[in-house]
Formats: C-alpha cells, structure tokens, sequence
C-alpha cells in the first residue's frame, strides 16, 4: 500500500508522432497511419495510429513486416524537429501547473501535485484541465493516470489510453494491481515476463504473492523491485532534471562535404536550436565548442572563451564559424558531422547587459524570433543564412511534403539593417498559408518591424517594437 497523502500525475501523448502528424493533416485522422518511413526502405516503425494497431502493427516493427499487415496504410517518414517542438510546448504546458515536473521521454512526464489541491482543485479537475490546454494548443490528445505515487500514476495512465483519465484511489494499489497482466507492470519486459510466465505467474497480483526472497534469488536486484511494485509500493520521487552543465546540437550528413555555404548554413542552424534553448531555460554561456568529423571519422574539438556569457545566436555562431574556419584550413577533408556546444553556464540575470551592443541588439531580434517560433513551430521563420538548407534533401529545415504545420513550408526571413543576408535577393515569393513572405527587420534604431509593419503574415502581425 501507498496512502502517502501524495497527489502524482503520469501524463502520456496519445501515439505521439502520428498525432502530431494527424494534427499538421487532418486528412489522416482516423486513418492507419505508420511513422518511420516507406516500406520499401530499411527501418522499422517509430508510431503507429489506433487504426493501425488494430492491424497488429506496433512501434519496433520492421516497416516491411508493417506493410504486410497492412498494406493500404499510410507511411510517413516523420519529421523529429516537428516532434521536439510539440514536446518543447508539451513541457511547458505542463510547467505551468507545478515545478515539480519531471519528464520521462519525450511524450511522457510525471507531475506531482501535493500541496497544489488549493490553487488548481482536486487532481481529478486539473487533469482535465491539462488536457484540455494539450488539445488546444498543441492538436494532440493525452492519456493521464492520477495515484500516491510514480508506479500507480504510470499503470492507470496506460489503462485510460486513448484520451482518457484514470485515478487509483489512495489505499486501493494492491487490489487495484493484482488482476492486471504481470507485462504491465514497470520493470517487466518480454523477457522478464517470459520468465514468469514459466514459473506460472501471469499476473500482477500473483507476482506479489511470491516470496520476494524467491525473486531476489532468481532476478537479483531487480526481483527486489519488481515485488515491491506488485504490492503497490514505490517510495520514487519526482525529481526534475538538474541544469544542464552544457548545450550541445550536432548533425550528421547523409554525404561527406566540404561545401563551405553549406557547412556555414547548417552551423548557424545549429547555433540557433542552442542559443533558443539557452534564451528558453535563462541561461547565457561563455564558453563555445566546436566539433568537426572527417569522412575519415577523425573527431576534434575546438573551443573558445568569450569575454562576456551570451545567449544570442549570432555570437554564438560567430565563434563557432571562426573556429570552423580555423579547422578546414589546416586540413582540406570532406566533413561528415559537425555540432556546437556551450558551456560555462550562468543565470541571464547575473550577467549586466549593455542594451546598445551589437550582441544585445540581436538578443532582442532572437526574442521576437523565438515568439514566433514558439507559436508555429522552429522552421516557421528562418534567417538568411539557413535558406540553403530548405532546398537541400536531407536537411533539418529541407522542403517536406507537408512543411511544418501541414501546408507549404511556412518561410519568414530574419535580417539586419544592412546585412543581406545569402540567397535573400533569390527567393523571390514564399507563402505563409496564402500570405506573402515575412521579413523581420532590426534597424539602427533598434526597433524590429514584421514586414514593415504591414499587417501580413502570421495572422495580422503589428509592428512589433522592442
């Protein structure tokens, strides 16, 4: 038993990379739907719609073996950017009912709500309420299990799957436990479970049964686990994640290049997904790392220190260019992999900022960015020096069939006063559902204008001035 007064929430995406798939397409609701790629490719099955499953197809799948099953199902390839980004949001919907927040992956976290009861109400209510915000601002469906503890939480949840909500009351674990697929329980993989299944055991409640020096004896350590938790007993806590000590982004190419526009686009790239993530937790860094793979898979690293902690995508690319540059010179080799790190971490409010430096002016142009962006997604906007990637296959920001949010790839373009930035002058029209391209300027009076401020793009957006 577990009558610890505790109030934990175990918050599940319903088959998350289909839905958010269904959500940028609404065609493919309820419809059979597979992510991982075509059937006639290596790889096997990252998602897989209700619909699908019907069929027998389930994650880990080998595609071709998913195609048999189901031959007129739809297969996706996917897009992880796309799924990062509804996971970003996931987090921070979740954030803003406690602190007490602890991510399991990137479709799961589990919440505690003790001592919350008098701000939000009874679990039950505020898990509907998280739902209902999910559904709302993300188009996906989530699945929530409410118990005294991680354990119970993480079992209701999967019971109340699709789109549901299930509560263990406090008091009721074991009972609610004992009938219940021994393969269910947390800790109990195919394997495990097979050894169980010889030695009679098939469900949970006769799992506890046993004498937990027989499971000790016979698992180990995990024995001792695997018998508290049919007794409805797991002490766990809900730890969030410690800070980061260092950010990191890197990519590998599907072919080997020396290609210096290229290799400079995908760096500044990288350097924004760092430097938003920076902006996002408040934090600057100081120190800037480099690192370069040859197609003769000869890995080096190479850092820099600034003089000030910055967070601003610019600066950071800037060191992280310089140092590339440094790199290629001294050894002319196709590149296989590149990725920039930061490190040396302070809080954004221990650092005095000087409002009129050129780094502080695209700080603020980076804020505006990262609004957009956090409304419609990562490769909504994009600055002149990652246009190249959208025409090249195989790229973060290359040209799907359904774009970011499912209708041609929506295009902003970020520059500075005086700064053309490459392939501007030849993009000519791009479309943002049915609205013309959108140019965000910062100008030398260190104001920022969407489009001139012309009410077009992203809905009607004003001037915006910071």
């Amino acid at each position: 038993m577990c009558d610890n007064g505790q109030n934990i929430l175990h918050v599940d995406l319903d088959a998350f990379f289909v839905s958010v798939e269904q959500a940028l397409d609404p065609q493919l609701m309820g419809k059979p739907v597979v992510v991982g790629g075509r059937p006639g490719l290596r790889g096997v099955v990252a998602s897989a719609s209700y619909e699908a499953r019907a069929y027998g197809i389930h994650a880990g799948m080998p595609l071709a073996r998913a195609h048999r099953f189901c031959p007129h199902a739809i297969f996706l390839k996917g897009s992880f950017p796309r799924y990062q980004h509804a996971s970003e949001r996931f987090i921070i919907i979740l954030g803003d009912f406690t602190p007490e927040l602890e991510p399991a992956g990137i479709d799961e976290a589990y919440l505690d709500l003790t001592g919350f009861e008098s701000l939000y109400g009874p679990a039950w209510e505020t898990a509907l309420r998280i739902k209902q915000r999910i559904k709302e601002e993300i188009g996906i469906t989530a699945s929530i299990g409410i118990g005294s503890s991680k354990l119970m939480a993480k079992v209701a949840s999967q019971l109340a799957k699709p789109d549901g909500v299930l509560e263990v009351a406090p008091g009721e674990e074991r009972p609610f436990l004992a009938p219940l697929p021994v393969g269910m329980l947390p800790c109990v993989g195919p394997k495990t479970e097979r050894v169980l299944k010889g030695m009679g055991v098939t469900t949970i409640g006769g799992l506890a049964d046993l004498p937990a020096s027989l499971l000790k004896g016979r698992f180990g350590l995990l024995g001792e686990m695997i018998h508290r938790y049919a007794r409805g007993i797991d002490e766990r806590e809900v730890e969030p994640p410690p800070a980061a000590k260092s950010i990191g982004r890197e990519t590998t190419f599907i072919q080997d290049t020396l290609d210096r526009p290229f290799l400079g686009a995908m760096l500044h790239y990288l350097s924004e997904r760092v430097g938003a993530e920076l902006r996002r937790d408040g934090r600057r860094a100081r120190h800037i790392t480099l690192k370069l793979r040859y197609a003769d898979f000869d890995t080096i690293t190479r850092s820099r220190t600034l003089r000030q902690a910055t967070d601003a995508d610019r600066v950071i690319f800037d060191a992280a260019l310089e140092l590339m540059e440094r790199c290629l010179c001294h050894k002319r080799q196709k590149v296989r992999l590149v990725g920039i790190g930061v490190s040396g971490l302070v809080d954004e409010g221990s650092q005095l900022s000087f409002l009129d430096s050129p780094a502080e002016r695209w700080r603020r142009l980076d804020t505006v960015i990262d609004r957009i962006r956090s409304r419609y997604g990562f490769t909504a906007i994009h600055r002149g020096r990652t246009l190249l990637l959208q025409i090249l296959p195989g790229t973060p920001l290359s040209l799907a069939p359904a774009g970011e949010l499912g209708g041609p790839l929506p295009v902003a373009l970020a520059r500075q006063a005086g700064d053309a930035p490459l392939g501007y002058h030849h993009v000519g029209e791009v479309s943002w559902y049915g609205h013309q391209g959108t140019l965000i300027e910062l100008g030398n009076d260190g104001k920022t204008t969407i489009n001139g401020g012309a009410e077009q793009g992203y809905g009607a957006t004003p001037q915006v001035g910071i």
